[in-house]
This record gives structure tokens, C-alpha cells and sequence, in this order.
């Protein structure tokens, strides 16, 4: 999962990315508003934690820029800000939590599981695909009630699939979101054939149904 951070707190942000990269969660920092607008302009991201309070702008209008452009990133915002109008605007404009500082890393951790939970699988913490069952909290995967283990990379990109079921997801999107803003500077994108391929080979070893199908000269697709 991919996580943008828009804090301009070094200290804070550090932390933050420190904790998220022990769960798996790949994360990019932007410190500045217009960094931030940067960037949600030119990726796309499981869940963006927002300041409101920027050095160069306000936070609520990067808010405002998401929906208008009819972007489908998770939104939490995160703000010293412990106003009760600044939390019902941002959750008017589109926001889908709030978090006042300080708090927990292992709260944020929560929110941000809870977030994609309610927003990808229906809020359920099992993925069930016949044979098939993923556990999202415990991080485990099974085929036919054996358990397969895959690496963190794999793990991602299995539930990248199953998010977008039945969607074309080209080379470049997947390496995006498996290696984020770096994705630009690779030479090719060979390395999302190997993590598709691995994935596929320890699924169908297990047994499972080949539901991962390659789009030719376009990239991947989940059926189910």
C-alpha cells in the first residue's frame, strides 16, 4: 500500500514513514504544499495523511484539488488543529477520517488499516476467493486451507490485484505503486514481470486458479 505524507514536521514526518515501513506500507514525504500538489497531481496513492497547516498553503486545499479532480485516494487528515470546524469541513470536503496530534503511531496504524478495509474489501478483514483466503490483519495467504508464504512485495502486489479486480493495471502503474516516485528513474520495468511471475508460480504451485491474466502489450488483470 502506498502512503503519502504531507507533514512538514522533519521529526514527525521521519517517525511516521520509520513506523508505516515496519507494516509493510511504502511511504513518500512532501513537506510543502506545492510539493504535495506535486505530487497528487502526477501519482496515486492508497492513503494521503494531510497537515492542514503548511508552510506554503493550506491543507484543506489540496483536499478541495482531490475531489475536484475526482481522485480516489483515502484521506486522513492529521493537525494540531484541535478545532471542531476545521474537522467538519475537512470531512465535508471529502475527508475519510481525523486525527488531532498527538497521537499513536499504532493509532494512526489502525486508521489507516480501518481506511482501506472500508474502502477496497467492505470492511471485512478476510478475502475470500474460493479457494483462496487472504487474511489482511495477520498478513497470511492460503490456498485450499495451506498456507503460502509470500514476500512483502508479493503480498502488496496481491492485494493491489484483488483491489482492482477485473481492471487493467499497465507495467507502469504497478511500479508505481510498488516503488512509488522511483519508478521514474528505472531504466524498465522488468522487475514487475518478476514480482508477477513469482506470485503467479507460488499460487499456482498451491493450487489456486490462475486469476492473475496477462494483458498483452497493456500489463495485468485480476479476474474473479
Amino acid at each position: 500500500m502506498k502512503i503519502l505524507i504531507i507533514e512538514d514536521e522533519k521529526e514527525l514526518a521521519k517517525s511516521i514513514v520509520e513506523y508505516l515501513s515496519e507494516e509493510s506500507y511504502l511511504c513518500e514525504v512532501a513537506p510543502t504544499f506545492t510539493e504535495a500538489m506535486n505530487k497528487i497531481e502526477t501519482f496515486n496513492y492508497d492513503c494521503i495523511l494531510l497537515d492542514i497547516t503548511l508552510p506554503d498553503g493550506n491543507g484543506l486545499k489540496i483536499l478541495e484539488e482531490l475531489k475536484k479532480e475526482n481522485k480516489q485516494d483515502g484521506v486522513i487528515i492529521i493537525s494540531a488543529k484541535n478545532s471542531l470546524d476545521d474537522k467538519i469541513k475537512g470531512l465535508q470536503i471529502g475527508a475519510d477520517d481525523y486525527l488531532t496530534k498527538p497521537f499513536h503511531l499504532s493509532e494512526l496504524t489502525a486508521r489507516i488499516y480501518s481506511l482501506m478495509r472500508r474502502r477496497q474489501f467492505n470492511n471485512s478483514n478476510i478475502i475470500t476467493q474460493d479457494e483462496l483466503v487472504i487474511d489482511l490483519l495477520a498478513k497470511t495467504v492460503s490456498v485450499n486451507c495451506e498456507s503460502i508464504a509470500l514476500t512483502k512485495k508479493e503480498f502488496d502486489l496481491l492485494i493491489y490485484f484483488i483491489g482492482n479486480k477485473n481492471r487493467v493495471l499497465s507495467k507502469s502503474i504497478l511500479a508505481e505503486h510498488l516503488s512509488g516516485d522511483f519508478a521514474d528513474m528505472l531504466d524498465n520495468h522488468d522487475f514487475v514481470y518478476a514480482h508477477v511471475k513469482n506470485l503467479k508460480k507460488k499460487l499456482s504451485d498451491a493450487g489456486c486458479e490462475q486469476y492473475i491474466k496477462t494483458v498483452y502489450g497493456t500489463g495485468y488483470k485480476w479476474e474473479g
